[in-house]
C-alpha cells in the first residue's frame, strides 16, 4: 500500500543572511518596493498602508519585525502581497529568490532556531533538495494575527 506524500510550494525570501519561506497559497503577488503612506499609532514593524489597484494594504516590515537591523530599499527589495482569510497584507523583504517544492517528510519540526524569530511564528524548517542547507518557513497566519490583531 503506497502513502501519499503531500506537496508544497514555497516562496523563498531574504533576511540578510536567513532564508524564509512562505507557503505560496498564501501569497497573491510580488511587487517592487513602493512609497507607503505612514499611519499614526501603528506598530513600529507597520511602514504604512499602500494602493495596490485600488486596495488598501498595511505594509509590514519583516526586518523590523523580527528586530533585525535595518537597510535601506534597494532595487531588490520587494514586498510579498500575502492573503490570509480575509486580510491582505503586504511584506518588505530584502529579496524573494525563488519557488521551491517541499514534501512533508522534507520538513521538521524544531525547537530553537534563528534567535530573532518567535517559535511561534515557525511553521517548521525544510530541507533543501540540495541536502546543504535548510529553510525556515513562516507560519503567516499568526505572526499577521499577532501583528495587526
Amino acid at each position: 500500500m503506497e502513502t501519499s506524500v503531500s506537496t508544497k510550494q514555497y516562496v523563498i525570501l531574504q533576511l540578510g543572511e536567513e532564508s524564509y519561506g512562505v507557503d505560496i497559497q498564501s501569497v497573491q503577488g510580488i511587487e517592487k518596493i513602493v512609497t507607503v503612506a505612514r499611519v499614526p499609532q501603528a506598530p513600529a514593524c507597520i511602514e504604512g498602508v499602500m494602493n495596490l489597484r485600488g486596495e488598501i494594504i498595511p505594509v509590514m516590515n519583516l526586518r523590523k519585525r523580527f528586530s533585525l537591523k535595518q537597510k535601506e530599499h534597494d532595487e531588490d527589495t520587494r514586498i510579498i502581497i500575502t492573503r490570509i482569510e480575509d486580510s491582505q497584507v503586504g511584506l518588505i523583504v530584502d529579496e524573494v529568490n525563488e519557488v521551491i517544492e517541499l514534501d512533508d517528510e522534507e520538513i521538521e519540526n524544531v525547537q530553537i532556531i534563528d534567535n530573532n524569530v518567535d517559535l511561534e511564528y515557525i511553521a517548521g524548517v525544510g530541507k533543501i533538495k540540495d541536502g546543504t542547507s535548510v529553510v525556515t518557513l513562516l507560519d503567516l497566519k499568526t505572526l499577521i494575527e499577532d501583528t495587526l490583531l
